[in-house]
């Protein structure tokens, strides 16, 4: 399983819309082609609901699961079998 931590997409230690935005469209989300992928949020900063939902709608596109949370705990939030 490979992981995507939001702390990648902080600017200045929060997450603004505007870097966010930019920094998802840079970001090479075909590393995680028909992979299992868990979307780690950050404990140390609050995340706004939207960043899970700009993330996951990139990753939808190629990744074949992905979860939300810790490994060991995670949440199913996308199976791409049931498309």
């Amino acid at each position: 399983m490979k992981t995507i931590l939001l702390d990648d997409f902080l600017d200045d230690g929060i997450i603004r819309e505007k870097s966010f935005r930019q920094m998802v469209e840079d970001y090479d989300f075909n590393q995680y082609e028909n992979e299992k992928v868990i979307i780690k949020g950050c404990a140390s900063v609050v995340v706004p609901t939207w960043a899970y939902l700009m993330l996951t709608a990139q990753l939808a596109l190629v990744a074949d699961k992905i979860y939300y949370g810790e490994p060991r705990y995670a949440v199913k939030i996308f199976d791409g079998k049931n498309i």
